[in-house]
């Protein structure tokens, strides 16, 4: 279900949502939903590229098993 969501912004950053809505035939709403969601998609995934280069990393790779392995033992800190 969908839900709204109250987002103040200041007046030349409305104007800037608003003009690239435009350009896109979009709603302001709209507009946000879609560039937000553009935005995770770009940031959460790597390329083939990148996971290559992951999985080829072996310090890395052995850098995460070791801290998965800390995690599982409790030797870790949460810190704020």
């Amino acid at each position: 279900m969908a839900k709204t969501v109250t987002l103040r912004i200041d007046d030349d950053t409305y104007d800037l949502i608003k003009l690239a809505a435009t350009g896109e035939r979009r709603s302001i709403s709209n507009f946000i939903e879609y560039a937000t969601m553009a935005f995770l998609a770009e940031e959460s995934f790597v390329t083939d590229t990148e996971m290559d280069e992951i999985l080829n990393d072996e310090k890395l790779l052995k850098g995460i098993v070791t801290g998965n392995e800390e995690i599982k033992a409790g030797k870790y800190r949460v810190i704020g």
